[in-house]
Formats: structure tokens, C-alpha cells, sequence
């Protein structure tokens, strides 16, 4: 009599809403910083398409909805027509090995600094308390950013649409369907 092989559940099939994933194994998100200028790069295809298995799930890098969304070099962006059509290939790369791709749409908030800002501004947040060594972002010092300006109420609006705009560019990307993430 052969021995029953065990069932390794990462391994069996799940239901994500409307998307049947061969299995659970996901790749998630994580900071390439390989675009030029927020446009994400020809290799791109490459690296995402090794990574897909027929029926499983990818979550892109973190990807920026606005020029005010960037707080680290070289980061991907999805608010440009240059930028979506730079997406295309990389979506298509993936589709066509029958993996699932989520873009992480995000906004920085206050882990930026100047530099990366439009016109050099102070990076927007809900508020104007600046990053303390209590609260770290990912080990990176804090002296590295710039303290932010709180967003007038006025302002807000504007973000929101950045977020609308960004989740439709994805769907035009090629239905690279969009999940949120506010820092």
C-alpha cells in the first residue's frame, strides 16, 4: 500500500475574489529602485516574468500615484501616459505566463524629503510632525527627511483623485488591477 503524500496547504489552490490562484505562494511587493526618472524600465519585464507561475499571484513594487508621492530614487510611477505605456509590457510579460498582477498604488507622506518633491516643497502628510528616531522608516535615518507640511483640507481632494487616477492607469496598463497603500 503506498503512503499518502500530505497535503502542503501553500501549495493548494485559493479563491481571491474574483481571481483562481493555483496556489498561495505570493511575491510580494519590494523597492527595486531600477526605474529612470519614475519610469519603470525594459528589465522589469524580465524580472517580473521569471517570477510567475501559471495561476499565482504578483504585487508590483511599490508604485507612485503623483510627483508628490515619491520618496526614495528610482521608484516606479503609474500618473504619466510615459509611465502606463512603460507598464504595458511588463503586465503583458506576466499575463502571458497566466499570473495575477496587483499594482501597489502609494504616497510616501512624510518619508521624503525635499529633493524629491516638486519645485523642492515639504513633502505633504496628514500632518506636520516630522519623523523621530521612535517612529524609523525601515531603518533608514531620519535626518534624511525633510520635515512635512500638513495638506490643507482643500488639498485633500487632489489626493484622492491621484489615487483615482493611478488605480484607472493601472486598468489601462493592462488590467493591472491596484491595491492601496498610504505611508
Amino acid at each position: 500500500m503506498a503512503a499518502e503524500v500530505p497535503t502542503i496547504p501553500l501549495l493548494t489552490p485559493y479563491k481571491l475574489g474574483k481571481f483562481n490562484l493555483s496556489h498561495r505562494v505570493v511575491l510580494a511587493p519590494m523597492a527595486r529602485h531600477r526605474s529612470n526618472g519614475n519610469v519603470p524600465q525594459p528589465h522589469a519585464i524580465l524580472y517580473y516574468s521569471q517570477r510567475t507561475t501559471k495561476g499565482g499571484l504578483l504585487i508590483a513594487e511599490s508604485t507612485g500615484v503623483s510627483d508628490t508621492a515619491n520618496g526614495h530614487p528610482d521608484k516606479p510611477g503609474i500618473w504619466t501616459k510615459e509611465q502606463v505605456e512603460a507598464w504595458k509590457p511588463i503586465v503583458d510579460a506576466v499575463h502571458a505566463k497566466g499570473g495575477v498582477f496587483f499594482c501597489q498604488i502609494w504616497h510616501v507622506g512624510r518619508v521624503s524629503n525635499q529633493g524629491f518633491q516638486p519645485n523642492g516643497q515639504a513633502p505633504i502628510s496628514s500632518t506636520d510632525r516630522p519623523l523621530t528616531p521612535q517612529i524609523q522608516a525601515n531603518g533608514i535615518d531620519v535626518a534624511d527627511f525633510t520635515p512635512p507640511r500638513r495638506l490643507s483640507i482643500e488639498e485633500i481632494p487632489q489626493i484622492v483623485n491621484d489615487f483615482r487616477l493611478a488605480a484607472r492607469n493601472a486598468i489601462k496598463a493592462g488590467k493591472f488591477f491596484s491595491s492601496v497603500y498610504i505611508r
